[in-house]
């Protein structure tokens, strides 16, 4: 069968460039520079499906995106989440807040709806992203 994209994802974000262990999408919302990780691992759902290496590759693309995620845009605090209560594969969400975002300091999750990038802006970011 193989490591597919989770349907869901193709909805609200855009594939920006596969690392060694994940497949990396950018959230497109402008609200907030947000990147989703997600393991290619083929029926991965807990971070307990991963070995102890792949667990491990996992956080550092996860730092990694972090660092990537305060080259996009303006960011105060990372927040990093693995709730998976809608979308069952396994991913990491990597969010960039500010004080000022509107949303501060709620979650980002299901909150509002997402403000699409302009077609330049987007095109910007994944390439920041696909050099990062």
């Amino acid at each position: 069968m193989g490591f597919s994209v989770a349907p869901a994802f193709e909805a609200g974000s855009v594939a920006a460039a596969d690392w060694p262990l994940c497949h990396v999408r950018l959230q497109d919302d402008a609200r907030f520079p947000w990147l989703i990780l997600i393991p290619r691992v083929e029926g991965a759902v807990e971070l307990e499906n991963l070995s102890a290496d792949q667990r491990t590759m996992l956080m550092e693309e996860t730092v990694r995106a972090g660092v990537l995620a305060r080259r996009l845009g303006a960011v105060e605090k990372l927040n990093v989440g693995a709730i998976g209560n809608v979308t069952a594969q396994l991913h990491v969400h990597v969010v960039g807040r500010r004080r000022d975002d509107g949303l501060w300091p709620d979650p980002v999750w299901g909150r509002g709806p997402a403000v699409p990038y302009a077609q330049d802006e987007r095109a910007r970011l994944l390439d920041v992203i696909a050099g990062g």
